[in-house]
């Protein structure tokens, strides 16, 4: 199942947002990722088209199975990396930048290396 680097970051911020709050709404990821709300509406449209969330009557958002294992491939192979790159000396905001950049082109056999290596 492959979806746009976009479509992997509302996932990813969806996921983490709902470990953070009780619910997740349009105005929640807009604010987390600094975006307008009408571009957020847009995507969460597209995500609900694709099956990855569900948008209940009240506006609030949660992730599908489909969308909550592309969340959490994500989510994993950022804290993989940013935490490997810090290890590796790299400033905490440059690893968390790098890692944002690199979840989303690694193939999944090299981020099984990666992750193997590192445990």
């Amino acid at each position: 199942m492959t979806v746009n680097e976009s479509a992997e970051n509302y996932l990813e911020t969806i996921l983490v947002l709902s470990k953070r709050l009780p619910v997740v709404r349009s105005v929640d990821i807009a604010n987390e990722l600094g975006f307008k709300k009408s571009s957020v509406s847009v995507a969460m449209k597209h995500l609900r088209e694709k099956k990855h969330i569900r948008m209940d009557h009240s506006g609030f958002i949660t992730l599908t199975q489909p969308g909550r294992e592309i969340a959490e491939m994500i989510y994993e192979r950022h804290e993989m990396i940013s935490s490997w790159l810090m290890r590796l000396g790299v400033p905490r905001e440059i690893a968390l930048e790098d890692a944002c950049k690199i979840e989303h082109v690694i193939s999944k056999e090299s981020f099984d290396a990666i992750r193997d290596l590192i445990k």
